[in-house]
């Protein structure tokens, strides 16, 4: 085994480009599921906190790591699912918020629904659905362009 462990900010990093299996446009780090990373002597202990208790991603995203990280040289890992406090919408990064618009898809907003529609700006827009192509999600359309699109939705 080697004796130098990477820094916690390289963790960081590598987590970074794990995109998430759902809405590959951003990270785990984006999304904000990933709370902590730090080394207990020399075994990384990655905290994850699903978007909800249910999220059926949540196998995948553990073997994500998993795979990332040992493909790095971290070869004593331990990864917790931590559940409190429940992950919220307000853990997604300012980047992560951008990289959703980007890719079609409105991030959240305190009014509870989408401020503008990710494709032209316009803000007339009508609600087709509470429930949109994963459950954190509903499905909206733009009066202007008459688009439909996903809304992340506040949690």
């Amino acid at each position: 085994m080697s004796t130098t462990l990477p820094s916690v900010q390289d963790v960081w990093d590598w987590l970074d480009a794990i995109p998430d299996p759902e809405i590959p446009a951003i990270s785990l780090v984006d999304l904000g599921i990933i709370r902590d990373v730090a080394w207990a002597d020399h075994t990384l202990q990655v905290t994850v906190t699903p978007t909800y208790s249910g999220c059926p991603a949540t196998a995948v995203i553990a073997l994500e790591i998993d795979r990332a990280l040992r493909a790095r040289g971290v070869e004593k890992l331990r990864l917790v699912n931590q559940l409190t406090p429940p992950w919220t919408t307000d853990w997604l990064s300012a980047s992560g918020r951008t990289k959703l618009e980007a890719y079609g898809i409105a991030p959240p907003s305190p009014a509870g629904g989408p401020d503008r529609c990710p494709r032209c700006g316009a803000t007339e827009l009508t609600r087709i659905s509470q429930f949109g192509s994963t459950p954190c999600k509903a499905q909206w359309r733009c009066d202007a362009c008459l688009e439909p699109f996903d809304y992340f939705k506040c949690i």
